[in-house]
């Protein structure tokens, strides 16, 4: 608990002060009868009933006092919030049509029912690799921006699986992030971007690499940075042959690199055979990414529950001594 104004706390000093000045009162009021030759009764009138009323406005007195200083206090509710990066291969492999109507067009669509049913307080961006990778649309909740990102998708060129995680994790950083020339195992996996636990990497491909960097090497670089990867696996393990320029060419689902990517950074790997199984997949990805406390003043609810024992204090007076004190 934090306090706007935590000087007002010592206005609370007035409660015991208010609770002696009752007991002077209480005790000149006793003195007062003996001497009349009077006493208090013990019933209904008497006894520490006659006490309790007047404890419950000290109370009310103390809440309100206590108010003055504006306590805050941290409600953590779990609830969505973090980055989403879509990662979307549109290598010429994509055009495959052993997902229907094509891996492309599968991925599009469920990828437009994800986006359509994220809150606010996710953010998506959208990135694109094939040899290269290029951040399409930088996180945002913006819906209509990112629906429109992914209908501008179009297939072509070769695959860097490692492009892309390192294209999601420029997205992520919000910086730009470049595989360095000649780089070797320990300059990659040594990169220290900053930690972003909050973010994830939703990664659309057939997982065929072609470029000369490792993507577990990068995928270290991810984990270093506490993002998870979920590889979704696009395609059936046996393939499909594309006919590209003329040329009959084979292309494969790589299970075992995404499954190696997903473990090394704590994600998961799920494989989409169909369209419908690929939404069914989208809506599995646990995105509670974290539970964010905020500091919430709670004046107004001591200062209510002052006012709710203040009036418990006045009915109980009436009921048993027809007055308020």
């Amino acid at each position: 608990m934090t306090f706007t104004w935590p000087i007002m706390l010592l206005a609370l000093l007035l409660v015991p002060v208010l609770a002696l000045v009752y007991l002077l009162v209480i005790r000149r009021r006793n003195a007062v009868a003996s001497d009349a030759g009077l006493r208090f009764t013990s019933g209904l009138r008497g006894g520490a009933r006659r006490h309790l009323a007047p404890a419950l406005f000290l109370l009310a007195i103390a809440l309100l006092l206590f108010s003055l200083s504006r306590p805050k206090v941290v409600f953590a509710l779990p609830h969505l919030e973090g980055t989403v990066i879509l990662a979307f291969d549109v290598s010429s492999s994509m055009k495959a049509d052993d997902l229907k109507p094509t891996r492309m067009d599968a991925a599009k669509e469920a990828a437009r029912t994800f986006v359509k049913k994220q809150p606010r307080s996710v953010k998506v961006g959208i990135v694109a690799f094939s040899d290269n990778a290029f951040a399409l649309v930088q996180p945002t909740d913006q819906q209509d921006e990112l629906l429109q990102a992914i209908d501008r998708l179009s297939p072509q060129g070769a695959t860097s699986v490692s492009e892309g995680i390192f294209g999601s994790l420029a997205a992520i950083a919000g910086k730009p992030l470049r595989l360095p020339e000649n780089a070797t195992e320990a300059d990659i996996v040594g990169m220290d971007i900053g930690h972003f636990g909050s973010a994830v990497i939703v990664m659309l491909t057939d997982g065929e690499h072609t470029s000369r960097v490792d993507p577990l090497q990068v995928a270290e670089v991810a984990s270093g940075a506490g993002v998870r990867i979920y590889p979704i696996g696009l395609g059936k393990p046996q393939g499909a042959t594309l006919n590209v320029d003329g040329f009959h060419l084979q292309t494969t689902l790589n299970e075992g690199l995404l499954k190696a990517i997903a473990e090394k950074t704590e994600g998961t790997y799920l494989r989409a055979e169909d369209e419908q199984q690929l939404t069914e997949i989208y809506r599995s990805i646990d995105l509670q990414l974290t539970s964010k406390g905020d500091d919430t003043e709670i004046t107004s609810f001591l200062a209510m529950a002052a006012m709710v024992v203040m009036c418990v204090g006045a009915a109980l007076t009436i009921r048993w001594f027809g007055r308020v004190p």
